[in-house]
């Protein structure tokens, strides 16, 4: 199979699709694989690591869209790179098309075969190609908020973790997930005082079983979460509905209970965000402030540490894309069910529940849309 790489386009996104490990193991096996000129530059994989590796190197996108039977991204594809995918080319990267109108409406256009990393499955309805992501994004969460939280960024000018004779900062985390998990795993290494908010009284009680005393796990129907808000000075959200759009548990009136300089920290932004006042920012220019709260909402957190988190994910995606590779879309999306909940968009149909009903297309099974191939 043809598999093609391209440079990823969104502002100061510096991972990859493709290692050049991943590379060798798959042209190993028989495949080509099509890397864009300084593609890895900024996560530190080079054109010549890429060609030991087997890969051709490609100078312009366009040639790689042409001659490429999957395109392997890490980020949606912009405008720019939805005129360039061909019909029945596979596209498989993160998408979050729920929270994007125009992004869905021009996949659908394409039809192209579209599978999203955010919403493979396991047999324990887990999200493995998401969770490292989220991971590494959970892990800058804190960090992230840290910063923010300095008086030269505007924030409160506080350190989380206090100072002898100062008592520690308060950190609420929105959802138990793999980012919650994470984010509580920094806060907590930072001596924090944290709050995990989840509704699912049985994954608090294993991080209860992680973090002991270090955390604080409140069920979500339980708690109020304004007075709870008031409290913080870092809110983290990370909650998450698999493929569908944010639900919004802060609003703009909660903020006013917040105090001036506190920090919010959206990583459900991807997804729409958790806080009725977040709008995507870019690593350039990461926060703004409503109401005298700071609001930190990059959408591609993970791209801040463009190695770190390419290896990470070439980990999680590799197996996947091998199995593409070698038995072709059909045999594997029918043979795979955990793989075949990764496909969102099907020549020109929709093929995941929540987002045709976040836009009103008709839902398709992946399997009819499959079987009517």
């Amino acid at each position: 199979m043809r598999i093609g790489v391209p440079k990823e386009i969104k502002p100061q996104e510096n991972r990859i699709g493709l290692t050049p490990e991943s590379v060798r193991i798959l042209t190993s096996n028989g495949h080509k694989v099509l890397v864009e000129n300084n593609g890895g530059f900024e996560a530190g994989f080079y054109n010549n690591q890429y060609i030991t590796a087997g890969a051709t190197i490609v100078d312009k996108a366009e040639d790689i869209f042409n001659d490429s039977e999957v395109i392997v991204k890490v980020k949606e594809p912009l405008s720019n790179e939805i005129k360039m995918i061909r019909e029945n080319q596979i596209v498989f990267t993160y998408l979050h098309l729920a929270a994007d109108k125009e992004l869905t409406e021009g996949l659908v256009k394409t039809k192209s075969i579209c599978i999203a990393y955010e919403t493979v499955t396991d047999n324990n309805g887990r999200l493995p190609l998401l969770a490292p992501m989220s991971a590494v994004a959970g892990r800058m969460s804190i960090q992230a908020g840290a910063h923010s939280l300095e008086k030269n960024q505007k924030g409160r000018g506080i350190l989380l973790g206090g100072a002898p004779g100062v008592d520690p900062a308060t950190v609420v985390i929105l959802g138990g997930g793999v980012v919650g998990e994470n984010a509580a795993l920094i806060a907590t290494g930072m001596k924090a005082k944290v709050h995990v908010v989840d509704k699912s009284l049985k994954r608090l009680e294993q991080l209860k079983e992680i973090f002991g005393d270090a955390i604080i796990p409140q069920q979500s129907d339980k708690v109020n979460l304004k007075e709870l808000i008031s409290e913080c000075v870092l809110l983290v959200g990370g909650v998450l509905i698999p493929g569908a759009e944010a639900p919004k548990l802060i609003t703009k009136d909660m903020l006013k209970v917040m105090k001036r300089g506190s920090v919010i920290v959206d990583v459900a932004i991807d997804q729409g965000g958790c806080v009725e006042t977040s709008k995507p920012t870019t690593h350039a220019n990461p926060t703004y402030i409503v109401d005298d709260v700071v609001h930190y909402c990059v959408a591609n957190m993970p791209g801040g540490v463009p190695r770190t988190s390419t290896l990470a994910l070439n980990k999680a995606t590799l197996p996947f894309l091998s199995k593409l590779a070698d038995k072709g879309y059909e045999k594997v999306l029918n043979e795979d069910k955990n793989f075949l909940e990764g496909l969102n968009i099907f020549k020109g149909q929709v093929t995941y529940k929540a987002v045709a009903d976040a836009f009103g297309y008709k839902y398709v099974l992946p399997k009819n849309a499959l079987a009517n191939v």
